[in-house]
């Protein structure tokens, strides 16, 4: 079983539902449809299209269906990028060690094809083959004013004021967490998962989210622009509470490890049908960029 083939394999299935998802959703002459696809085809790890193939995968669903999820869920991504670069949101001028789609194409043109990928990520999911209601109530709840957007207000108001454990773990539980956790059930949807098993997939994408962003929040504090392909220590700049601030360096790394090992427990069932699932939570603890 070879982890980084397996990506790959994640990650091809994923890029081609994306270039025919877009092709289907944006006019090739329009502006804003060259942004979008300007910050869509950026680059990027696709973490949570491999999320949603792999728990599809695992379970023994229908991959092409998780493979328009997966498409539909990084356009919904790719849309919050773009929004959170804006200088009326963290002022970023660079992303995956390019411009900025604000800077690359203006901030109305930017604005809008962050709107766009949006509505394209609904568009996506909704024309699947055998798609389902459940998916959309899925990602619409997780992106949405209970959801993502939540934990992005929150971020934002915490910018002036400092967080305690509890609230950091509200604002990333919503603006990170419930992202991963709809790939995840996603995943479990494509596959028409039991209840059981989207209880036990939950625990395990919530544990993972907290680790996703402990861990962006530890390479914020040591990593490097070039590395990152983004601006670092903006967290310390704008003022933000962060894993780091509030627990320090060792103890956040701690507590991303406590993470990942109560994620792969949560899979122990699965026994060796879960192996990259597992990998998985243990390279995104690891990661360096």
């Amino acid at each position: 079983m070879d982890y980084q083939k397996q990506y790959q394999h994640y990650l091809s299935l994923a890029h081609e539902a994306l270039e025919h998802k877009a092709a289907f959703c944006f006019d090739a002459d329009s502006e804003v449809g060259k942004a979008a696809c300007y910050s869509l085809f950026s680059g990027g790890k696709r973490v949570r299209a491999v999320l949603c193939l792999a728990v599809c995968d695992m379970l023994g669903g229908n991959l092409q269906t998780a493979a328009d999820y997966a498409a539909g869920i990084e356009m919904l991504h790719c849309y919050s990028l773009i929004h959170d670069d804006l200088p009326c949101m963290d002022d970023d001028d660079m992303r995956r060690g390019k411009p900025s789609c604000h800077k690359a194409f203006g901030e109305a043109t930017a604005l809008l094809a962050g709107d766009a990928l949006l509505t394209a990520a609904f568009e996506a999911i909704s024309t699947a083959p055998n798609a389902s209601i459940e998916a959309v109530s899925v990602l619409s709840s997780a992106a949405g004013a209970k959801g993502m957007i939540y934990g992005q207000e929150l971020d934002l108001r915490f910018e002036t004021q400092r967080a305690d454990a509890a609230q950091l773990e509200t604002i990333h539980a919503n603006k990170t967490g419930k992202l991963i956790q709809a790939a995840v059930l996603l995943g479990a949807c494509a596959a028409g998962a039991l209840t059981e098993d989207k209880a036990l997939l939950r625990r395990y994408a919530c544990d993972i989210g907290v680790v996703f962003q402990i861990v962006d929040d530890i390479l914020d504090v040591v990593s490097t622009s070039e590395v990152l392909g983004k601006p670092v220590g903006s967290d310390e700049e704008n003022g933000k509470s962060t894993f780091v601030t509030l627990y320090g360096l060792d103890t956040s790394r701690r507590m991303a490890q406590e993470k990942t090992k109560n994620a792969c427990d949560a899979l122990e069932g699965y026994g060796e049908k879960a192996w990259f699932l597992r990998e998985l939570a243990v390279s995104l603890a690891n990661r360096k960029q």
